[in-house]
């Protein structure tokens, strides 16, 4: 049967990576995840022509449409056939695909303290692609920390000899985890989640990361000359905010927080990603002569231009709660 080229919302399958740091909480969104499990990330929304080996394993990672005619197929086929219906007048990904990459983490330890390419790095380095990210923290048990960017004054030499010696984080910037906070991580922030924190994470399309530090883990391998090439020992990241303050715009994509009830929320105005993350609710008139689809904590879709009468609506009792994220 032909695919039809009309758009329409795609809901996309997630796929779970276990991590030496990861835990169970995914559960809470959906996941398939038991008590127990070491799952670190589900990546909700992926195009990604190539993958690191300490990332996604490597090879090629896209993300499963679940829903319509192209149920059972990859996000890039979507991309090919609609074209600019899916990014608008927006560049693709360096490797020509979707330009974003969404992600829940769960660390239940700490991540490694890591940096990703810079700008001239990654134009220095084929097959290094800049990482700039975004951390929505959805819940953090107590006492639970994030890592943005050095103290003020750190210079690299003073980072280096920090790194030989095991006194990394001592020159970072350590801030609570608050849950509805949202850190802006730009690409060649130094970084790293604490353990306790529960994140959304939209970011460009990328896999490239280069490690500094591992807490004391000895099984993996560390990028200390690429680290040190990247990191900017000038500029912090922005403190964090709120979404439900005004959207975070960064040079790369856009984050809103919504909240929707029986009224709705017309998709043709706010194309892009939708990301659930509490509540009940429906996807409906997503395409003509199709049933509602049911909409629940951890689903994520994207939206493209030019859908029609296609919209999300929650319950009375349980509206959705939910992040936007519309590609710049």
């Amino acid at each position: 049967m032909p695919l039809s080229l009309e758009p329409y919302p795609l809901l996309t399958r997630p796929c779970l990576l276990t991590k030496v740091w990861g835990g169970d909480r995914l559960a809470a969104l959906g996941k398939a995840v038991v008590p127990g499990d070491r799952i670190g990330e589900s990546w909700e929304v992926a195009d990604l022509a190539s993958t690191s080996g300490g990332g996604a394993g490597g090879g090629a990672f896209r993300s499963e449409i679940v829903n319509g005619p192209f149920a059972g197929r990859d996000l890039h086929e979507v991309l090919e056939r609609w074209g600019n219906a899916l990014v608008g007048g927006a560049a693709r990904s360096p490797e020509g695909g979707y330009p974003l990459l969404v992600k829940y983490l769960d660390a239940r330890e700490n991540l490694s303290v890591q940096v990703h390419p810079s700008p001239a790095y990654a134009a220095a380095n084929p097959g290094a692609y800049v990482k700039s990210e975004c951390w929505l923290v959805l819940a953090a048990e107590p006492g639970a920390r994030i890592y943005a960017g050095l103290k003020p004054g750190v210079t690299r030499g003073e980072f280096e000899r920090a790194v030989v010696e095991g006194r990394t984080v001592d020159l970072m910037r350590a801030v609570p985890a608050v849950p509805g906070e949202c850190h802006n991580v730009p690409s060649g922030t130094c970084h790293a989640l604490g353990a306790g924190v529960l994140v959304l994470e939209v970011q460009t399309a990328s896999d490239t990361t280069f490690r500094v530090y591992d807490w004391g883990r000895t099984d993996r391998e560390l990028h200390i000359r690429q680290a040190l090439a990247c990191i900017d020992f000038e500029q912090p990241p922005p403190p964090p905010v709120r979404l439900e303050a005004g959207p975070l715009r960064t040079p790369n994509f856009s984050l809103r927080r919504v909240r929707i009830g029986p009224e709705g929320l017309a998709l043709r105005d706010h194309p892009g990603i939708f990301c659930i993350t509490e509540g009940r609710g429906e996807l409906r008139d997503w395409a003509l002569g199709e049933a509602n689809l049911p909409l629940v904590p951890g689903q994520t879709g994207i939206s493209p231009i030019g859908i029609g009468a296609a919209r999300l609506v929650g319950r009375e009792e349980t509206p959705l709660d939910g992040v936007l994220a519309s590609v710049a």
